[in-house]
């Protein structure tokens, strides 16, 4: 099995059930979509000529830092008034190599996934970069065992 590692492609790698969002909803909704779904990010979408495309980015973190720690009532707050408008997007061509250099330079650990139309296909997670490294790595460190193993029997046979 060769390693691929970051020869694999946005699009392979990321998860394609996105959870979204829209500027209009409120961040009490937002908040309970993440719950209900286990997610620590949305999608913020909009529609644009018949496809759904990201407009934006909101994390928990977003939610804590900008609203929470700072005691602002969110009654009245929406998506729309937090999100992260300067999202980083990736096609599903671009490797993960390719990826992980973007995300690093913008300080990000989550981007959209679009189609060469703009469309959101899926998102790609940092922890799903680190989980294909691991599996790589894993495989490197067989493949040095193996190699030893090869060598100690190779020394046990006769001349």
């Amino acid at each position: 099995m060769p390693v691929r590692g970051y020869q694999v492609k946005a699009g392979e790698l990321c998860n394609r059930e996105v959870v979204t969002a829209t500027a209009e909803m409120s961040i009490q909704e937002a908040a309970r979509l993440m719950r209900d779904n286990h997610v620590g990010c949305l999608i913020v979408v909009k529609e644009n000529g018949g496809q759904v495309e990201p407009a934006g980015i909101l994390t928990d973190r977003d939610i804590v830092i900008e609203l929470i720690a700072k005691g602002v009532p969110i009654d009245d707050v929406t998506v729309g008034d937090v999100m992260s408008f300067a999202v980083l997007k990736v096609t599903e061509a671009e490797t993960v190599f390719e990826t992980a250099q973007r995300m690093r330079s913008r300080g990000v650990r989550r981007v959209p996934v679009v189609s060469t139309s703009g469309a959101l296909v899926g998102v790609l997670a940092l922890d799903d970069i680190l989980s294909l490294l691991a599996e790589e790595l894993s495989l490197l460190a067989r493949l040095t065992q193996r190699e030893a193993e090869q060598e100690t029997k190779k020394r046990s046979l006769p001349c």
